[in-house]
């Protein structure tokens, strides 16, 4: 462990998800493995829609967000370059206790984990319209179909590994169809900055949380180990297996690829009516 140069004198809040994906990428600075200086990086964890809806008032230095959430905060916050979770042939998953066409399940009541997360802008564009759900935190889809307070369940994190433990069927994972559609990952998350913190330290912050990145592909076994503690039901096996579905090249930077799947994602959502507004990207360069 590397001993800090200079004693910490700014905090920096981080908001990110209790996920092992998450706690993987930001292991580094968690465990002090890189010298930040007199920056201290306070960790905030709550779930994805949670960190959106505070998002929308400005409240964290730095946060993950789902890129729909982005869209509407383009005021307040930039895109870092790192940070990304991207669905590159996989993604959100609709599950129910029986395999469903598209015609069936427009009439069925699906759980979803937050009106505010990329996986429901995702569903709405694969409906063409809007479909009648209710809002059940992420943790919870599974119960939720299973006692029948929802018909469906659009699930994302490790359910996407979990599902058939459940006893669940899969109806349709979206980034398989995204990635048929239009030759893309499906841009699902993201981390955002202040803009208010100024050019400088959003360029400082954003080559440390790259630098947490990368040190925790390079050190893939403690990290792994690190992010166990937030791995719900998985084994290590299991684990860094889906730490590795969205913990990869993708995440240390979009690159013109991922940019361009940002794009069109949330403009296909513009133009469905919705985003309110067009988006241009603003990054963090």
């Amino acid at each position: 462990m590397q001993t800090p140069k200079h004693p910490p004198t700014r905090t920096i809040t981080l908001g990110h998800s209790p996920d092992p994906d998450d706690a993987f990428m930001f292991y580094a600075l968690a465990a002090g493995e890189i010298d930040t200086g007199e920056l201290r990086f306070e960790h905030i964890l709550q779930d994805i829609q949670t960190l959106n809806e505070r998002a929308t008032r400005g409240e964290l230095d730095v946060t993950a967000i789902s890129m729909h959430a982005y869209a509407h905060v383009l005021d307040k916050y930039a895109l870092l370059p790192s940070g990304a979770s991207m669905g590159d042939g996989y993604g959100p998953m609709v599950v129910s206790k029986t395999r469903r066409t598209r015609e069936a399940m427009a009439k069925l009541r699906i759980a979803v984990p937050g009106r505010m997360t990329s996986a429901f802008l995702a569903l709405r564009l694969w409906f063409g319209r809007d479909f009648d759900h209710v809002v059940v935190p992420f943790d919870q889809i599974f119960a939720a179909v299973k006692r029948g307070d929802a018909d469906a369940g659009l699930i994302i994190h490790e359910g996407q590994l979990t599902y058939r433990k459940e006893g669940l069927d899969l109806c349709v994972d979206l980034g398989a169809w995204w990635k048929e559609e239009t030759g893309l990952p499906l841009p699902l998350g993201g981390n955002a900055i202040k803009k208010s913190l100024g050019p400088p330290l959003m360029q400082r912050i954003s080559r440390l949380l790259t630098e947490s990145i990368r040190y925790g592909l390079a050190h893939r076994q403690p990290a792994v180990a690190h992010a166990m503690a937030y791995a719900r039901d998985m084994d290590m096996p299991l684990a860094d297996r889906f730490i590795g579905m969205y913990v990869n090249n993708w995440t240390l930077d979009y690159g013109a690829k991922g940019r361009e799947a940002i794009r069109l994602f949330l403009r296909r959502g513009y133009e469905a009516g919705l985003i309110p507004r067009p988006v241009e990207l603003e990054f963090v360069e």
